[in-house]
């Protein structure tokens, strides 16, 4: 509130009362000054009533002599005045009684009518000075709660910008949190790769007919293509959340130059509300009534804050799908690498315990082999000593037979014994052909038992080899697969 001064806190007088008031001041000047219907006489220094014609002298003078007359002025503008001034040896006469009762009277007039305007123009002042006190006592509380509104406006826009920042700083470090995790699951995955990579590797190294494509090395592939998909999906979900992190500081150093400008605005509203006349510090400012070319309008001062926030809570909802999204890639990944590592597993037991089945049954058959060729030696040796005792026979009847050859004349007689001898040479020389076609055969059969037994201890050690590989080393390789947890980048 206005304080009003002490000689302007009297009640103001109404127009109408100011006139009265002038009215009575010309009312008693002029029956001071005998204008008036008065039958009182006027003061002699004030116009009488002879002095609208000059008086005729009483005496008769010339015209040049110390009592000279002159002759009557008259002016268009102020009549008869009086005596043209006349100079003698004495004295210069300017003006008449008359002139100088008639200046002393305009004298009064024109003081009367300055003291009236005086004490209307007083009046007006002091009208006025309650009219503005009043209008300011008026005006400024109502501009105070117009600051104040607007304050609470500001403080408003300010708070839900804090709130904005705030979730927005909190969406960034889950952001920030889970670009950590997909780049140590980047790291992490390189190991189940470079796992399969020396699997295979190792599994080259089979011999002859093990090196085959089997299921084991079917799912070593399909793992690698796996763990490849999912770094390259990883790898562009990476870009994907850093592309979103300089979204989100951008939005959000835009909404902490808005919420700094609302600071600033609200401490000026502040303390302008809480500004009153008797403040320290209140300064003349030329100028201040100005109206900037880029001031904003209320409209479009909340449009653009509402841009703001809107902006800033679409960047955040868009990281919040973009963590969502990775989260479903995440629980499904390693899901399929698992399942896929399960299947490398279980292809693999059944690869050994197939390779472990054969091996066995190729040493069976080893042993069978083995015991098949010492019988086919000791065979052999029978066959080889029998073909002997059938030599000697054979060389007794041979003997006996050319032994008879030698008798003579008569005495060399085709009889039963010579028929028996012959039929025993015969029947001993076919059964010898057939023993050594037997000896024959069995060493025939020898041999292939050698390329058998030879075929099976290359064959057990191609198995053993297998197993070296599949089992010693692949499946104790396949133990430092990483877990659920790693996979997933904690």
């Amino acid at each position: 509130m206005l304080d009003i001064p002490n000689e302007h806190k009297c009640s103001a007088n109404s127009p109408q009362q100011v006139s009265q008031q002038q009215s009575e001041l010309c009312v008693t000047m002029d029956h001071e000054c005998g204008c008036g219907d008065s039958v009182e006489k006027p003061p002699p220094f004030l116009p009488q009533p002879k002095d609208g014609y000059p008086l005729k002298p009483e005496h008769t003078m010339g015209p040049v002599g110390p009592w000279a007359t002159g002759s009557v002025t008259c002016s268009r503008e102020d009549g008869i005045t009086g005596l043209r001034p006349v100079a003698d040896r004495y004295s210069i006469t300017r003006h008449g009684p008359s002139e100088w009762r008639a200046h002393n009277s305009s004298v009064f007039q024109q003081s009367n009518e300055r003291i009236c305007n005086s004490q209307v123009t007083t009046a007006d002042a002091k009208q006025c000075v309650d009219q503005a006190f009043a209008a300011a006592n008026k005006v400024q509380p109502e501009t105070t709660d117009l600051l104040k509104t607007r304050a609470n406006v500001v403080y408003h826009w300010k708070a839900k910008l804090e709130h904005t920042i705030n979730a927005i700083a909190e969406e960034m470090e889950l952001l920030e949190a889970d670009r950590r995790r997909v780049q140590r699951s980047l790291s992490v995955l390189i190991i189940p790769i470079s796992i399969a990579s020396d699997f295979l590797q190792l599994r080259s190294a089979r011999l002859d007919a093990d090196l085959v494509r089997d299921n084991v090395e079917e799912q070593l592939t399909k793992e690698i293509a796996l763990c490849s998909e999912i770094r390259e999906l990883l790898d562009r979900k990476r870009g994907e959340i850093e592309t979103q992190i300089i979204e989100l500081r951008s939005m959000k150093v835009r909404a902490e130059n808005d919420w700094s400008d609302k600071i600033h605005s609200y401490n000026i509203d502040s303390v302008c509300a809480n500004l009153s006349n008797s403040s320290p510090l209140l300064l003349w400012k030329p100028g201040a009534t100005r109206f900037p070319a880029d001031q904003s309008t209320p409209t479009s001062y909340e449009d653009f804050t509402r841009e703001v926030l809107t902006d800033c809570e679409s960047a955040r909802q868009r990281s919040i799908i973009l963590r969502t999204t990775l989260y479903d890639v995440y629980a499904k990944s390693i899901k399929d690498l698992r399942d896929q590592a399960i299947r490398v597993d279980i292809a693999l037991a059944e690869n050994v315990k197939l390779t472990q089945d054969c091996l066995q049954q190729l040493e069976q058959e080893l042993l069978r082999c083995l015991n098949e060729l010492a019988s086919k030696e000791k065979l052999i040796e029978e066959l080889r000593d029998t073909s002997k005792g059938l030599n000697n026979a054979m060389k007794l009847a041979q003997t006996r037979l050319d032994n008879r050859l030698n008798r003579q004349n008569v005495e060399s007689c085709r009889d039963m014994p010579q028929l028996g001898l012959v039929e025993e040479v015969k029947l001993l020389g076919e059964h010898t052909s057939g023993m050594l076609a037997e000896l024959k055969h069995s060493e025939e059969s020898q041999a292939e038992l050698v390329k058998a037994r030879g075929t099976l201890e290359h064959e057990i050690m191609v198995k053993r080899k297998t197993l070296y590989i599949d089992k010693d080393r692949g499946q104790l390789l396949r133990s430092f697969f990483p877990s659920n947890t790693e996979l997933s980048g904690f």
